[in-house]
C-alpha cells in the first residue's frame, strides 16, 4: 500500500491494526480455564524465579517444621542439585502426598489469613517447584511407625507428574532434592546468571533466614562438599548475645565491634537488633537486613525509616549497615502482598516508622563520641610500607595526618591549660574535670592536646594511646549539634552585623533565598532582597563568629535550588544546618592555642554523634599504645 494511502486510514483502524495481531477476534475474547501444568509453571514463575528462592522456601519449610539443624547441598549453583536436609517434625505418607498439591498448607489451622504465624504457607512452593524440576521427597516424622514397619516415606515430582509415596529409609526430619531446575521451562534458564552468582544468592538467602534464627544450626556445601556457609547453633541464653554472634559470622567481626544495641517498644510492636556507628557505613544499601515477625523482607516503608535516622550522619550516597527485627502481632502485618513474601504491608505504617527512626536515633545518642573501630586499623595500616589499605565503606583514610613525625617531636610539650574555649560555637567544658593541678590524660577519653600537625590535625594522649583529630571535621559536627538543639528551644541566636553586607546574586537566587527568608530566620540569618540582582544580610547565626557570609549565602542558594520545592526547610534540616555548619567551623590551616585544642576535646567528649562529620567521616583516629609499639617493633 502506497505510505500516503495508509496515513489517510482513520486513526482508531491504524491502532486496532497493529494492537491486535489476532485474525480471529472470536477466539481472542474466549475465556477458557488453563490446564493444570500450565498453572504451576505460572506459579513457578512467580515463587521460583531462581534458584536462590528455591532455597528460601525450602529452607523457611525445615525453620517451620522446628528443625535444628540444616544443611543444603548445590551443583551448578543450584542449577543442576538443590538438596535440602533437616532434622525437623517430619511428615507421614499422607502428609507428604498432600505437601505436593497446589493450596494445601498445615499453617493455617483456623482458615485466616490475617493470623500468620510460620514463614510458608501460600501452598505453592513445593507443587511449583515440582512442575519445573526433579522434585523428590524423603521423610520420616519422629516418633510414627507406619503399619509395613518403615519408617521413612518417599515422594517424587518430576514435570509436575506426581507419584505415590513408597517406604523409604531415612533418618528423622525430612530431605527435599531438586534436581534439574527449569528443564521444563528450558527457556527461563537463559535469565539465570553465571554458576557463581547464582550460587552466591543462594548463600545469601540462607544466611538472612540464619540471621533471624540464631538458634538453628546452618550448613550450605558445594561440590566436593567444600562448605560455603557454616554456623554452629548458638548456646541457649541472652537473645541479644546470640543475635550478635550469628551477624558478628555473616557480616564479619568488624561488625560485632561496630554495632550499636538497639530496643524499643510501642503500642505492642516491638524492635530490636543492631545498627552500625555511622562511621562503618557502605556504598550501598544492601547490607542492610530487615525482618519482620522473623522473616526476611525487602520494604520500602523500612529502608526509608532507617535512611530518615542517619540522614545527620551519612553523606547521601553513603549508606548504613543495621540488622533489625520488627515483632508485632500477625493481624497488624499483611506478609501476603508479594509472591515470595519479600515486602509487607503494615496496618500502621506511621508507628512502625517512627518507631524505627526514634530507635536508631536513641541508639546513636547513646554512642556519644564513639567512631568506628574500622578507621584505627585503617590509620595502622596506612602507616605500614607499601600498604593503602581502604576504610569501611571503600572511604580512604583521609583523616589520617602525613606529619605525625611532626607530632612525634612535639609529643611531650604537653599544653596543660584546659580553660576556657576561643572557638566560635563552643560551650565551656561541659565532661567532668579533674582535680585541682595539671590535666593528665587519663582525665579524659580523648585526652589531652600534645601538638598540631599541619594546621589541620590536633595531637591528644590517652590513658593508653594516642587521639588523632580532624579540627574541621569535629567542629563542624559541634556547631550543627548546636544549631540543632537552639532550633529545638525557639531559634538559633543572631548576630548582627556592624554594616549590612549587600551581595550580589542571580535573579532565580535571590527569589529562592526571598522565599524562604522567614524559616532562614530561624537559623539565625537574616536577609533580604536588595534590588533585583542582590540581597543584603543583616545578621548570622550568632555561633559561626567570624565568617564569608557571601560563600554562605551562595552556598545556601544552590542547596535550595537541589531542595526544590520542599514545603518547609525543617524537612531538610540536615542539608540546611550541614551547609550553615560548615562555614562556621575551624577551616583547615588554622593554628590553634592549647586551650583551643583541649575546648575542642572536652565538647567532643560531650555532644553526641560527634565521632563523625556531618557527612559520614570520621573525626579522629584513637591510636592504642599496644599498636603503635608494634608497628616499631617492641610487641
Amino acid at each position: 500500500m502506497p505510505r500516503i494511502a495508509a496515513a489517510r486510514q482513520p486513526r482508531a483502524l491504524l491502532q486496532n491494526r497493529f494492537a491486535v495481531p489476532f485474525t480471529d477476534q472470536t477466539e481472542f475474547m474466549t475465556i477458557r480455564l488453563l490446564p493444570p501444568n500450565l498453572v504451576n509453571r505460572i506459579a513457578a514463575g512467580e515463587v521460583v524465579e531462581r534458584p536462590a528462592a528455591a532455597v528460601k522456601e525450602l529452607v523457611e519449610n525445615a525453620i517451620d517444621a522446628g528443625a535444628t539443624r540444616i544443611e543444603v547441598h548445590l551443583r551448578e549453583g543450584g542449577r543442576a542439585l538443590i538438596a535440602v536436609v533437616d532434622d525437623g517434625a517430619g511428615m507421614q505418607s499422607g502428609d507428604l502426598a498432600l505437601a505436593v498439591e497446589r493450596h494445601a498448607t498445615s499453617k493455617l489451622p483456623a482458615d485466616d489469613l490475617l493470623d500468620l504465624r510460620w514463614l510458608g504457607f501460600r501452598g505453592e512452593a513445593l507443587p511449583s517447584i515440582g512442575a519445573v524440576s526433579r522434585l523428590t521427597i524423603v521423610s520420616r516424622p519422629r516418633g510414627a511407625e507406619s503399619a509395613r514397619g518403615e519408617t521413612a516415606w518417599q515422594i517424587t515430582v518430576e514435570g509436575g507428574i506426581k507419584s505415590t509415596p513408597a517406604p523409604a529409609a531415612h533418618p528423622f526430619g525430612t530431605r527435599v532434592e531438586v534436581r534439574d531446575l527449569f528443564y521444563a521451562t528450558p527457556a527461563r534458564l537463559k535469565f539465570l546468571k553465571g554458576e557463581r552468582a547464582e550460587q552466591m544468592a543462594c548463600v545469601d538467602a540462607v544466611e538472612r533466614l540464619a540471621m533471624a534464627h540464631p538458634g538453628i544450626a546452618f550448613r550450605v556445601l558445594a561440590e566436593g562438599d567444600r562448605r560455603l556457609l557454616d554456623l554452629p547453633a548458638a548456646a541457649a541464653g541472652d537473645l541479644f548475645e546470640a543475635r550478635l554472634a550469628r551477624l558478628a559470622a555473616i557480616l564479619g567481626r568488624e561488625f560485632g565491634a561496630n554495632a550499636l544495641k538497639v530496643e524499643a517498644v510501642r503500642e505492642g510492636v516491638r524492635l530490636s537488633g543492631y545498627a552500625g556507628v555511622p562511621t562503618y557505613h557502605r556504598a550501598t544499601a544492601q547490607h542492610q537486613y530487615l525482618f519482620v515477625n522473623g522473616r526476611p523482607v525487602r520494604d520500602k516503608l523500612l529502608y526509608g525509616a532507617v535512611r530518615g535516622a542517619y540522614q545527620d550522619f551519612l553523606a547521601r550516597d553513603r549508606h548504613p549497615v543495621v540488622a533489625l527485627f520488627l515483632d508485632l502481632p500477625p493481624s497488624e502485618v499483611d506478609v501476603n502482598v508479594h509472591p515470595a513474601k519479600a515486602e509487607v504491608r503494615f496496618r500502621d505504617a506511621g508507628l512502625v516508622r517512627g518507631l524505627i527512626v526514634g530507635a536508631l536515633k536513641h541508639a546513636l545518642a547513646e554512642a556519644g563520641h564513639r567512631a568506628s573501630t574500622t578507621v584505627a586499623d585503617a590509620a595502622l595500616g596506612a602507616f605500614r610500607p607499601g600498604s593503602a589499605p581502604m576504610m569501611a565503606g571503600g572511604a580512604s583514610p583521609s583523616s589520617v595526618p602525613r606529619g605525625v613525625a611532626e607530632a612525634a617531636a612535639a609529643y611531650f610539650a604537653a599544653p596543660r591549660d584546659t580553660g576556657a574555649p576561643a572557638l566560635p560555637g563552643l560551650d565551656a567544658p561541659s565532661a567532668p574535670t579533674a582535680a585541682p593541678g595539671p590535666a593528665t590524660p587519663a582525665d579524659f577519653p580523648l585526652g589531652v592536646a600534645r601538638a598540631q600537625v599541619h594546621g589541620t590535625y590536633i595531637v591528644a594522649q590517652t590513658r593508653d594511646g594516642i587521639v588523632i583529630v580532624d579540627q574541621h571535621a569535629a567542629h563542624e559536627r559541634l556547631v550543627y549539634e548546636r544549631m540543632k538543639a537552639m532550633l529545638e528551644n525557639g531559634g538559633v541566636a543572631r548576630q548582627g552585623l556592624l554594616l549590612p553586607e549587600v551581595i550580589e546574586l542571580e535573579p532565580a537566587a535571590v527569589e529562592r533565598l526571598a522565599a524562604r527568608a522567614g524559616e532562614l530566620g530561624e537559623l539565625g540569618l537574616q536577609l533580604e532582597p536588595f534590588g533585583r540582582g542582590a540581597v543584603v544580610v543583616r545578621a548570622v547565626p550568632a555561633l559561626l563568629g567570624d565568617t564569608d557570609v557571601a560563600g554562605l549565602v551562595r552556598d545556601l542558594a544552590d542547596e535550595l535550588a537541589e531542595l526544590g520545592d520542599a514545603p518547609a526547610l525543617k524537612e531538610r534540616l540536615a542539608d540546611v544546618c550541614s551547609t550553615i555548619a560548615c562555614h562556621g567551623s575551624i577551616r583547615a590551616g588554622r593554628r590553634l592555642l592549647p586551650e583551643e585544642m583541649n575546648a575542642l576535646l572536652r565538647q567532643m567528649e560531650a555532644t553526641p554523634h560527634s565521632g563523625q562529620c556531618n557527612h559520614g567521616r570520621p573525626t579522629y583516629v584513637e591510636l592504642k599504645l599496644a599498636d603503635i609499639e608494634r608497628l616499631f617493633g617492641r610487641r
